[in-house]
């Protein structure tokens, strides 16, 4: 853990350099004056739109198992993705399980496997729509290969759950083997780990909820695109609907590097350079960079400690929980 957060802080604090290098933070200033607060209180409505849908769509993926209250979802999604921009090295991924199995009958293993199913149809969801216009917009090879190289992660990601859904027993005697290399203990627990991760995965085998739960996704990052485009407006950029879309893309790729808590850094760096593609000058793209993860960052804060003192949770109390899954 603490050599996670010192590398992450590394990252950040290189990428903080680049970011401010060889700029005039007088047009910086100037860019921030400028901003029209309408288009940002749009904006920053999307951005609240967004952690209602996820809360709505992770309800679907977990009513097989329990029938969970649409605010306890709302609850328990802010204060996970509070945890994911405040805890580094995305340890925060397990804020979620961890309470909506304090909350529910779910355990924590099974609802992790639905987190994951939610991350592969973000995935593939966001580069399905890059991919969709690379024809229209010439992207530097550097970012075409990128996005390919997150396609065919994806693409076998999924490909590997199907399997383990619909060829359980198989996979089962894949993985089974491997786990037995481990101490005998910790072999049973692993094993018992994997049933109720791939118990997470039961909405793959019902096809109209993941149509549904598919169409969800592409409306989430269509709307979170649209808050890229308002941002657009709000800074007098013109720049056509597309370009929301690469931003949001390389910023998407940026932020999944580990840094500082807070995304400080990558935020502000991957947003500038995903802007340089479309002539955006560099003081110009940082005033929008700062206006944006403020609001994006903001929003998630403000809503995570809003419903924190309902929903308490630790790092130790999240590493106990996965070690009793384990050992089960």
């Amino acid at each position: 853990m603490k050599k996670n957060l010192i590398a992450g802080l590394s990252i950040s604090a290189l990428l903080v350099y680049f970011s401010l290098k060889d700029i005039d933070m007088g047009s910086v200033a100037e860019g921030l004056e400028s901003v029209r607060y309408d288009y940002a209180f749009l904006a920053l409505f999307c951005l609240f739109l967004i952690q209602t849908l996820r809360s709505y769509r992770w309800g679907l993926l977990l009513a097989p198992f329990d029938k969970i209250g649409q605010f306890d979802l709302f609850a328990v999604t802010c204060v996970g993705f509070l945890a994911v921009v405040a805890v580094p090295a995305r340890l925060g991924e397990l804020a979620r399980p961890y309470l909506i199995a304090g909350k529910s009958n779910v355990s924590m293993a099974v609802a992790l496997g639905t987190v994951f199913v939610e991350r592969i149809f973000d995935v593939l969801t966001i580069l399905t729509v890059f991919f969709l216009l690379l024809p229209f917009i010439p992207l530097p090879a550097w970012l075409a290969k990128a996005g390919m190289l997150f396609l065919l992660v994806a693409l076998a990601a999924l490909a590997f759950l199907l399997f383990v859904v619909f060829k359980r027993e198989e996979a089962g005697r894949l993985l089974i083997p491997v786990f037995r290399r481990f101490p005998e203990g910790l072999n049973r627990g692993l094993e018992a780990l994997l049933h109720h991760f791939v118990d997470g995965l039961a909405v793959l085998s019902n096809v109209r909820t993941t149509f549904y739960v598919a169409g969800l996704s592409v409306l989430i990052w269509v709307i979170d695109a649209a808050a890229v485009y308002l941002l657009f407006l709000s800074f007098g950029f013109d720049l056509p609907l597309a370009a929301a879309f690469v931003v949001m893309v390389v910023l998407i790729i940026g932020i999944a590097i580990p840094t500082a808590p807070g995304f400080i850094g990558n935020w502000h760096f991957f947003c500038i350079l995903g802007l340089s593609l479309f002539g955006v000058p560099k003081a110009e793209a940082l005033s929008y960079a700062v206006v944006f993860h403020a609001l994006g960052v903001g929003v998630i804060v403000f809503l995570g400690l809003a419903f924190l003192p309902f929903n308490r949770f630790s790092l130790s109390d999240i590493r106990r929980r996965a070690d009793i899954n384990v050992n089960l």
